[in-house]
């Protein structure tokens, strides 16, 4: 999982597991299981009650964890009387039988028992506890309650109590109870519980969205883990708080330097706990004034607009502009609720833009790819960015009111149902179980391992409150159009003029990727003619340049229209900005051209004429993007990707309902469509069902 490394090392490689991709097994996974299932064993009927969830897969990953005494600063409730406490494993890898083995991180070591990295880790307890309490709170499942209590034992017991790593959090535990401060490979920090983390945020956010659940059933038990959330929000204080309302430079652009382990990521999901807090306790000022300035910090990241990268997205990691990832992403989710707690409407106006400019960017473009680094580099799907998706579109939904987010919570979670790049469902409704991710080119990995489990399971939870959504997302299985953002590499170009293709050691910059591992440098006069995708509509383009902080110099792009020749605009070579804190002094930077290409255009061309260029690639972006959805009630979304298109055409639009939404996702109207031409709304989008 990208958390469990430094936020720069994740967006660095295609990983979505603790060591491996996701299309790879753990090296445990040769070992001998822990424990077999068969990959049917559902306690409830498919669909019974016409709900969605089913816990029984993450009930199987759950197992005892021995709460060692004597461990200097671990300690948890009721751990005299009740020595041991409950975690999933963090892996579930199936046997072609269908069956499923529970498997720890990296290499078992068989004369321990232990495993490179653990067995149990603090991030997947506290968002399993998250899952639990939020079933206990829509279904009163007594079941829910307890393995919640036993799991917040478990997690309090990770959460490093006195000295001065207090508050701080370990993240690795193994099958015997004993504690990996640091690991193999270590994290970053470490150890673990030195300073702010992912962890430290997810316990946060497990302690405030339990708090309201305990506070009236078990008092006691509230009490403690209010104890416990303050202690973690004193660490914050000690680390990364005590920069509030300092801003750091990152190649010319000013960011935060108070975000949780340098992370939207990571602080969204705190503030998904304190907003929960906060609500119910509103009288804990401490609290609130932390979630305010949390909160600040997110708003700052955000970046862009229609037709410019990245469209409205906020950015995951303040020491990167070049980057943003699906996996993690519920930054917008975090800014609809904590808006709604402290009655903050710029915030959800944040969230607004989120989820209806980038979000519709994002869904026509094939869904919730990894890493957008800033080309689509990483275009793995798991669970985790897919449901940080359907979070966030719902939240922005609760929130505002919103009819439009509403939609595109039910299209972005029909992921899980076969609108994906696979073309199959990843979630079993009978067993609860799912995958653990979606290659580029569709392979399916079979296993299902605790992350995607819960974040499954919280999609599940999201839709089930929400049975109008539940009901779109499950009457569509397939996609028929995705008619977004594309790649084309310079490399693939005609050279003139001295240019040349280099091939770098590394897709890794620092702070980005090199698509495809290489670029283009021309020098003055040197030239690259790009082929543009056949049969295109109108687009915009978007070269991505790496700029170099103090250089300088132009490139002047242009095409031949039929009939007559365009000049598209110009982009910088250089103009970096200060490097600051980032990790390089250059910036791979996509550029949009003002000019839209006419469609039919068949190719561009850059000409340098002034310093020298060094070219990544050019995003293609549609004026009028598409995303085409089949099932028992097809669904087309139609976005004004630019803010300059009025209206698009879709095949078998004549006779069905178009709902027309703005750019912020607030319905303008709704029309019977008597031709396939459908209205939009300026940068907005229009639903047609």
């Amino acid at each position: 999982m990208p958390h469990r490394t430094t936020i720069v090392a994740a967006l660095a490689v295609a990983a979505v597991t603790t060591t491996t991709t996701v299309l790879t097994l753990p090296t445990a996974a040769v070992a001998a299981p822990a424990t077999t299932a068969p990959a049917t064993t559902a306690k409830t009927p498919a669909g019974s009650g016409g709900t969605l969830t089913n816990l029984d897969h993450l009930d199987f990953l759950l197992d005892d964890v021995p709460l060692l005494s004597g461990v200097p600063g671990h300690t948890t409730y009721d751990q005299a009387s009740d020595p041991t406490a409950r975690a999933p494993w963090v892996y579930a890898d199936r046997d072609a039988d269908g069956t499923y083995r529970r498997v720890g991180g990296g290499t078992l070591d068989p004369a321990t028992g232990h495993w490179g990295q653990g067995a149990f880790d603090a991030d997947d307890i506290s968002r399993a506890a998250v899952v639990y309490v939020r079933d206990w709170e829509q279904d009163r499942t007594p079941s829910s309650l307890d393995i919640a209590r036993e799991l917040l034992r478990s997690l309090t017991y990770l959460q490093t109590s006195t000295g001065p790593d207090a508050g701080n959090v370990v993240l690795w535990q193994q099958p015997d109870g004993t504690l990996d401060t640091t690991p193999t490979p270590p994290d970053s920090p470490n150890p673990s519980d030195s300073a702010d983390s992912f962890w430290t945020a997810r316990t946060i956010w497990a302690l405030g969205e339990a708090y309201p659940a305990f506070r009236h059933t078990d008092p006691g038990f509230a009490r403690f883990l209010q104890d416990r959330l303050h202690l973690a929000l004193g660490a914050l204080e000690r680390g990364s708080l005590a920069q509030y309302g300092r801003y750091d430079t990152v190649n010319g652009s000013r960011v935060p330097a108070w975000l949780i382990a340098d992370s939207t990521s990571a602080t969204a999901e705190g503030v998904l706990g304190l907003s929960a807090y906060s609500a119910a306790v509103p009288s804990d000022h401490g609290v609130r004034t932390v979630l305010q300035h949390e909160t600040e910090g997110i708003a700052g990241m955000q970046r862009g607009g229609p037709g410019t990268w990245p469209y409205g997205a906020v950015l995951p990691s303040a020491t990167s502009q070049s980057t943003w990832n699906a996996w993690g992403g519920m930054a917008p989710a975090a800014l609809a609720r904590a808006g709604a707690v402290l009655h903050r409407s710029a915030w959800e106006q944040d969230a607004e833009r989120a989820t209806a400019q980038f979000g519709t960017q994002l869904l026509t473009s094939g869904g919730p790819d990894n890493g957008w680094t800033p080309t689509p580099f990483d275009r793995t799907q798991i669970a985790y960015g897919a449901d940080s998706l359907v979070e966030s579109f719902t939240a922005t939904a609760d929130a505002t009111g919103n009819d439009g987010q509403a939609a595109l919570a039910g299209i972005a979670a029909s992921w899980f149902f076969g609108a994906n790049p696979a073309g199959v469902p990843v979630y079993d409704r009978a067993t609860g179980a799912c995958v653990d991710g979606i290659a580029a080119d569709g392979t399916v990995n079979r296993g299902c391992g605790a992350e995607s489990a819960i974040h499954t399971a919280l999609t599940m939870l999201a839709l089930d409150a929400h049975p109008a959504i539940r009901a779109a997302a499950t009457a569509i299985d397939g996609r028929s159009a995705v008619q977004g953002i594309t790649t084309v590499e310079a490399e693939s170009g005609v050279l003139g003029g001295g240019a040349t293709v280099v091939q770098h050691a590394t897709a890794w910059t620092g702070s980005a990727n090199w698509s495809g591992s290489a670029s283009v440098q021309a020098p003055a006069g040197g030239t690259v003619t790009i082929a543009l995708p056949a049969g295109h509509g109108p687009v915009v383009l978007a070269p991505v340049v790496s700029q170099q902080a103090g250089a300088a110099g132009r490139t002047t792009w242009t095409t031949s229209a039929p009939g007559r020749p365009t000049r598209l605009g110009t982009t910088q070579n250089g103009g970096a900005g200060e490097q600051g804190s980032a990790p390089t002094s250059t910036f791979l930077h996509p550029l949009r051209l003002a000019t839209v290409v006419p469609a039919g255009v068949s190719s561009v061309t850059a000409r340098v004429t002034s310093g020298a260029l060094d070219l990544d690639a050019v995003l293609v972006q549609p004026v009028v993007a598409h995303l085409g959805l089949s099932g028992a009630k097809p669904v087309d979304l139609v976005v004004d990707s630019t803010g300059s298109a009025r209206s698009g055409t879709i095949v078998g639009g004549r006779g069905r309902t178009a709902s027309v939404f703005d750019a912020d996702g607030r319905l303008v109207r709704s029309v019977h469509l008597r031709a396939d031409s459908v209205p939009l709304a300026p940068g907005g989008f229009t639903v047609v069902g």
